[in-house]
């Protein structure tokens, strides 16, 4: 409606200088020269009116235009004050502003509203352009599961991750892979997404990052148990037997052992080799039942504890032990008032593994020191710490140490950490493991 007014505007001045050229062309083939003075002035007049109208016309449009060029959508054109000509003019060019601040406004609103919804999930998101590898951007879960707080290239990731960084510019849409990230001396395990999308000409690449380290232990504790419940129960029929038979044998021996020639000493040979397999069978029967233990705890026990209360009961428990070895026991808790959530007696038998094991471990030292804190990380996460500046554990070692039935120790057992580490996935949460040869090893439980 606005620009056919404008239309009828300009057709109607242009109507009346035409119709004004006209007279004076008339007047002027007529030889009424004398007349032609004022026809003259008047299509004068209309000439300038219409150029001004035009270069008016002119100025709103490159105004406008401009505003448009630099999206700025708070220019108000002012149709009041404006010359009647113009004011249809500019009552459109509101409208249109008034309709594109809506639309960017709706814009800015959904771009905002996605950006918070990627910050706020735990996949890390990173955005790339393909041929530059510039990175145009990256989620906060990104940066904390990199520990970096910017990327301005994907090939600065080479230095920092190389096998992460070569896992994504081989990363095809639609072909997920495994890649381990290593975050303070601890292997990540995490799922790589890829999809691709093209704009403006450049080629773009969305690479999603999923932390399965948690999905993976469940998995593979499940499977340890399973294992372990088949063994144990094909060990325990095949042996008990034995054991019995054993038993039954040995009392028939002495039994019989008047009826029998012992000159060659062959009975007491008899005796002890019944003996032994006896002795054996029982070990053996011993060891299994141990190993079930693995799969006993199902359902902790959860309560709100003073982490302090548990320290202190550590302390008196392991004092002995570790005075007589003349290994120091520090104990640091700077808030007294924390308050953990988990099953009291299970999580002090973690933590009873744990120093048992660092006691082991500096038994070779020359001023050996076990450490045991608690804190709270900056996400509110309570953290217990168990460390010590013993032999640590070699690099190869490092992803067995929580396998059942795998020990670095002549007379270790093997279920120690395991059993850690199942009781921390029933509480939610994780252990982990931080070491050097010759320097120390921690173990931090994440609760």
């Amino acid at each position: 409606m606005t620009y056919k007014k404008y239309d009828w505007t300009l057709l109607l001045r242009i109507f009346l200088l035409f119709a004004t050229l006209s007279g004076t062309a008339f007047l002027l083939s007529s030889g009424l020269y004398i007349y032609m003075v004022v026809p003259v002035l008047v299509i004068i007049i209309q000439v300038v009116d219409l150029f001004r109208f035009t270069n008016k016309s002119n100025e709103e449009l490159d105004q406008f235009v401009e505003s448009i060029h630099y999206r700025d959508f708070s220019r108000h054109f002012d149709e009041k004050n404006a010359p009647v000509a113009v004011q249809p003019l500019r009552k459109g060019f509101n409208e249109i502003n008034s309709t594109f601040k809506i639309i960017s406004k709706e814009r800015e609103t959904q771009y905002q509203y996605l950006q918070k919804i990627l910050e706020l999930v735990d996949t890390g998101i990173l955005s790339y352009e393909h041929q530059s590898g510039e990175v145009m951007w990256m989620n906060e879960s990104l940066k904390r599961l990199l520990n970096i707080p910017y990327l301005k290239t994907i090939h600065s990731l080479q230095k920092r991750e190389p096998q992460v960084y070569e896992e994504i510019v081989s990363l095809k849409p639609a072909e997920p892979k495994i890649a381990t990230i290593v975050s303070d001396k601890n292997n990540l395990k995490v799922l790589l997404s890829a999809t691709a999308f093209q704009t403006d000409g450049r080629l773009y690449k969305l690479v999603a990052f999923q932390n399965i380290n948690e999905a993976l232990d469940e998995t593979e504790s499940k499977a340890w148990q399973k294992l372990l419940s088949v063994m144990t129960h094909e060990i325990m029929n095949s042996v008990a037997p034995i054991s019995s038979l054993a038993d039954t044998l040995k009392n028939r021996l002495q039994l019989s052992l008047k009826d029998l020639n012992n000159n060659s000493g062959s009975v007491e040979d008899l005796e002890l080799g019944i003996e032994t397999i006896k002795r054996r069978s029982e070990g053996l029967l011993k060891f299994t039942e141990t190993y079930r233990n693995l799969n006993k705890i199902t359902t902790p026990n959860v309560k709100k504890i003073l982490v302090r209360d548990m320290f202190e009961n550590l302390h008196h428990l392991m004092e002995p032990t570790l005075e007589q070895k003349h290994i120091e026991l520090e104990i640091i808790l700077k808030d007294p008032d924390l308050v953990l959530e988990a099953d009291a007696n299970l999580i002090e038998q973690v933590l009873i593994n744990l120093i048992v094991n660092a006691t082991d471990a500096v038994k070779e030292s020359a001023n050996p020191r076990i450490l045991l804190s608690a804190y709270i990380t900056p996400n509110n996460k309570v953290v217990i710490k168990v460390a010590d500046n013993g032999i640590g554990i070699a690099p190869d070692v490092m992803d067995k140490i929580f396998v059942p039935f795998f020990s670095t120790r002549k007379s270790g057992s093997g279920i120690g950490l395991s059993l850690c580490k199942q009781i921390m996935m029933l509480h939610k949460g994780t252990i982990k493991v931080q070491s050097t040869e010759g320097e120390g090893t921690a173990f931090f439980l994440f609760f």
